[in-house]
């Protein structure tokens, strides 16, 4: 056995022990509990544009980015246009490792992967921000409600033309908002991609975290999650299959988003 492939197999059995192990599990949610009570994800950036995510979902989704090596990410929610940035950050760096590999020249602006971020209040500062970022000719800003349906038309006519399409829902948070995102863009997802449901972990806050929101236990992301697979299982056969891939919480040890990586395997 070679070294490269024994120190997988160590791996995986440290990521079998952190879902095996409830002492650190119970720690890691008190760590989550304390930090939104102090907003702690609004500390970080990428590349300049604050991000708004656990600093371990942020090292799972470019994991996952360079896994799966998409070339169209969809994300609903934009806010600072962090995630917005690390999107295209990733499918950039995706760009030039392809052509390094193929032995030819990179025209950064002549990319064919593209992100869009589609929010309902794109605010103007932000807007010009994001547009006048060196990343911004990946990035496509759609403005409007992500459920509706010249929205989801639109993004639907643009998916359709690329063949590796992940999706990345963080809007609304409501289960109703939610499971339209879900009913709506996770069909678009292609075969082995992943769709990311951010902020699934507001089923497991106190009441008081969220007093200020229209969302919170019993009506969140996670919700609107367990109601989607439900029913794509009991669609059948012909319907797009997800299972949620519990070995990316697992390895993270800490996360926003429980259940939230959900992983296309039809």
């Amino acid at each position: 056995m070679n070294e490269a492939i024994k120190f997988q197999e160590y791996v995986q059995q440290n990521i079998t022990k952190v879902g095996d192990d409830r002492e650190l599990q119970a720690l890691s949610q008190s760590w989550v509990v304390c930090a939104s009570k102090i907003k702690y994800v609004h500390n970080l950036t990428w590349l300049g544009r604050p991000i708004l995510q656990v600093p371990q979902d942020i090292y799972a989704v470019q994991e996952i980015i360079w896994n799966v090596r998409p070339d169209l990410i969809i994300e609903t929610g934009v806010a600072h246009g962090g995630s917005l940035m690390m999107s295209a950050s990733m499918l950039a760096m995706l760009d030039y490792c392809d052509a390094v590999t193929a032995g030819t020249s990179l025209d950064p602006k002549a990319s064919a992967r593209k992100v869009i971020g589609i929010d309902i209040d794109i605010r103007a500062h932000n807007r010009s921000a994001i547009e006048a970022h060196p990343m911004s000719h990946m990035i496509t800003l759609l403005q409007g409600s992500s459920v509706s349906n010249e929205v989801v038309s639109q993004v639907n006519a643009i998916a359709s033309q690329y063949k590796k399409v992940m999706v990345f829902l963080d809007s609304n948070h409501t289960h109703e908002h939610v499971l339209a995102e879900l009913e709506a863009y996770a069909p678009m997802v292609s075969l082995d991609s992943y769709c990311i449901v951010f902020d699934t972990g507001v089923e497991d806050l106190p009441d008081t975290d969220c007093a200020d929101r229209p969302w919170g236990k019993g009506n969140n992301p996670k919700t609107a999650v367990w109601e989607y697979l439900k029913h794509c299982k009991a669609t059948g056969d012909n319907a797009a299959q997800f299972a949620i891939d519990k070995q990316i919480e697992h390895k993270l040890a800490i996360t926003g988003s429980p259940d939230g990586f959900l992983k296309r395997v039809q």
